[in-house]
């Protein structure tokens, strides 16, 4: 099974473009918290990823308390937690708010063009949700931001004619635009991730480097793959053809947890996802995910979140801070 894909179905990835700009030197835009986006694009949702794809020129991005990242044309950047920033030709230009560009609406993509006499910079912004609540290895594993650069994978032509075909389309205001703005926007997303994670340094730590680990990586395979299978150490490690002690080791040192931990907190958010989307009895998907009863199933289940399947499944309950 591709991990990444599994993880990805999980979290219910849900995406659009919603503003692309043509932008002149000097200028300097303040994005605010994704969060605050949520309120206008997502209400739904407590919180928004949101993305800039430079398609040409350059610019810089930065969030608060970080350094400024440049952006060249073909370069995507990802701030996954929501944070605040500003992006522009030069973070030491006054910014300008967002609100005093464009209205920023869904699912409208807006176009603006703003800025001094200066070199041009096209760019294309996007926001993302996931189902938030519940533990999930790819938002803890992504840093506050990151960028890659989408215009050398392979897929790299056909993102960047899409994209340009998506702010074309929404300019003409074309029937059904908004719903191909949001499966171009959840490609590009997935195809920056990808480009970050072989862009990761040899002695990158987390479970983003563990992915592309030919032992932990087949170790995280088979686990997702064979989610109720009775693993344990040692049958993981023959599989993975190594010994115990050198995947329990590796695998921490990666993952930042052991083997069967990471196991039973992935059969618990896989189980918090079908009891709320699929019509299966706790019974059932207690089997599902590897546990021998229902029984041991919900008390896993309350120790991890807080509250007893039945109440997470109607809602009643809150849960616990993961």
């Amino acid at each position: 099974m591709d991990v990444l894909s599994d993880v990805l179905h999980t979290i219910r990835l849900e995406g659009a473009i919603f503003f692309s700009g043509e932008f002149h030197e000097p200028w300097c835009v303040d994005i605010p918290k994704g969060a605050d986006l949520a309120q206008v694009l997502k209400p739904d949702v407590q919180s928004l990823v949101i993305c800039h794809t430079v398609l040409e020129g350059r610019c810089w991005v930065q969030i608060p308390r970080g350094q400024a990242v440049p952006l060249h044309a073909g370069e995507t950047v990802v701030i996954p937690h929501g944070d605040s920033h500003i992006i522009g030709s030069g973070v030491q230009h006054a910014p300008v708010s967002i609100d005093h560009l464009v209205r920023v609406e869904s699912p409208l993509v807006n176009t603006v063009r703003y800025g001094g006499n200066g070199d041009s910079c096209l760019l294309v912004c996007g926001w993302f949700a996931y189902e938030q609540g519940t533990p999930n290895p790819l938002i803890t594993a992504m840093p506050r931001l990151f960028t890659a650069s989408t215009g050398n994978r392979p897929s790299g032509p056909w993102i960047e004619q899409s994209v340009r075909y998506v702010v074309r389309e929404a300019a003409a205001r074309q029937p059904g635009s908004g719903a191909v703005a949001t499966k171009v926007a959840e490609s590009l997303f997935v195809e920056t991730l990808r480009g970050y994670i072989e862009s990761l340094p040899p002695r990158h730590l987390g479970w983003l480097a563990g992915l592309r680990d030919p032992q932990v990586g087949k170790c995280l395979e088979l686990m997702h793959s064979q989610l109720a299978k009775e693993w344990t150490v040692e049958s993981l490690a023959e599989a993975v053809h190594v010994s115990r002690s050198v995947l329990a080791q590796r695998f921490n040192e990666l993952v930042g947890m052991p083997p069967f931990q990471y196991l039973t907190r992935w059969r618990l958010a896989t189980a918090a996802r079908l009891l709320r989307s699929e019509r299966m009895g706790i019974s059932r998907v207690s089997e599902v995910v590897g546990y021998e009863s229902e029984a041991s199933f919900s008390r896993a289940f309350k120790k991890e979140f807080g509250m007893s399947p039945g109440q997470w499944r109607s809602g009643t309950g809150k849960p616990v801070s993961t």
